[in-house]
């Protein structure tokens, strides 16, 4: 089962670096696509990517024209974020949930975890930054020695480390959601 998620990341991750052949517009996907609340302006992103502000600015405006970005100002800043009224919008997200290989980890796992009522997808990744690490938050009553087999089987095969954070219902109830910038994103819901 995780053989054949990770053949099929591998391929999706394939057909998007050969269709977008620019690094920065598939940072600038990640970055907005994959989390909508994610927010940035030029000079954030430069530094965030470390790569020039000409290159940032050119792909920027492009994905603007097309509106699949949104932008306003914020005194002399021009705050950027996706158009999640697009069109598209829906399509490029669920694109790059195959890129970053959440969509099968998700999908293939959740019914043997237990009682699962929610999964969320926190730290850099819920700001739109690929990364080594993916970071979830399990709202339920998990199988723990379950989850922990198969975090060890996914990070073999999609090489990238797997954090996770396991909350009660009643625990969830008293969150600080106002501590993760951006809001989490919910991956699974059973509701």
């Amino acid at each position: 089962m995780l053989a054949h998620f990770y053949r099929l990341s591998n391929f999706v991750t394939q057909m998007i670096e050969t269709l977008i052949s620019s690094k920065t517009r598939i940072k600038l996907l990640l970055k907005f696509f994959l989390n909508s609340n994610a927010t940035a302006y030029l000079r954030s992103l430069e530094s965030e990517f470390g790569e020039s502000s000409n290159a940032i600015r050119l792909e920027l405006n492009r994905f603007e024209e097309a509106g699949m970005l949104e932008s306003r100002l914020d005194g002399n800043k021009k705050i950027f974020q996706a158009n999640t009224h697009h069109p598209l919008f829906k399509e490029v997200h669920n694109i790059l949930l195959k890129y970053v290989g959440l969509d099968r980890i998700v999908e293939e796992v959740i019914e043997r975890l237990g009682e699962v009522r929610q999964v969320f997808l926190v730290g850099d990744f819920s700001k739109g930054l690929d990364s080594r690490i993916i970071d979830l938050i399990f709202i339920g009553n998990i199988d723990k020695s379950y989850l922990l087999n198969l975090v060890d089987k996914a990070e073999d095969l999609i090489h990238r480390k797997v954090r996770y954070l396991i909350y009660s219902e009643e625990e969830a109830v008293t969150l600080d959601w106002s501590k993760y910038n951006p809001k989490p994103l919910l991956l699974w819901s059973k509701d």
